[in-house]
């Protein structure tokens, strides 16, 4: 919920999900991006669009959620 008045705006954030594994998913990030050639490279073109440090890691946060769900599909569907 957004705390505006007038011309004051409040900081946003992120509450939903689970703490632990947003935290972890963060951390994996930071270092995804400092060591994946693919995710920093990513990480690189949103910051050239102009978007903010953090807004650009929480898009590679969404990117490598997405990976993982992939790795894990494929696992489960290999083992059947």
């Amino acid at each position: 919920m957004a705390k505006d008045s007038g011309q004051s705006q409040g900081k946003r954030r992120i509450r939903g999900g689970r703490t632990h594994v947003r935290v972890a998913l963060y951390m994996a990030t930071l270092s995804s991006v400092r060591w994946d050639p693919e995710m920093r490279a990513h990480y690189q073109q949103l910051r050239a669009r102009g978007k903010v440090g953090k807004v650009a890691l929480v898009a590679c946060m969404r990117k490598l959620l997405g990976i993982v769900n992939a790795r894990r599909r494929d696992e489960l569907a290999s083992a059947q």
